[in-house]
């Protein structure tokens, strides 16, 4: 027979991270943005607010952009920029989730 791997349960409460750190079909919830300057309020404009659902979709290689999936429609970030917003692994409740993924 194969042997088999017991896998860690995951953590009830997620250590936050950034949306650079994702995985590709990584679900996370946004916790904020970092900074005040123009980028950041680009960012938040962009739908990237506390509590808002996105998924990582697609990264291009060679450290090129992130497309990530949120509110209905994709968005392309630089690595850079990706870095300034944290957020955390979603947690399994279907009532959060947002139908427009």
């Amino acid at each position: 027979t194969a042997p088999r791997f017991d896998l860690p349960e995951p953590a009830s409460n997620p250590a936050p991270t950034c949306l650079a750190c994702a995985v590709r079909g990584q679900r996370l919830v946004v916790g904020e943005v970092l900074g005040t300057d123009a980028l950041a309020d680009r960012l938040r404009v962009s739908g990237l607010w506390a509590g808002a659902i996105v998924e990582l979709i697609g990264n291009a290689p060679f450290g090129g952009p992130l497309l990530f999936k949120l509110h209905g429609f994709r968005l392309a970030l630089r690595r850079s920029e990706a870095e300034r917003v944290t957020a955390s692994a979603e947690t399994a409740n279907p009532g959060l989730q947002d139908p427009r993924l």
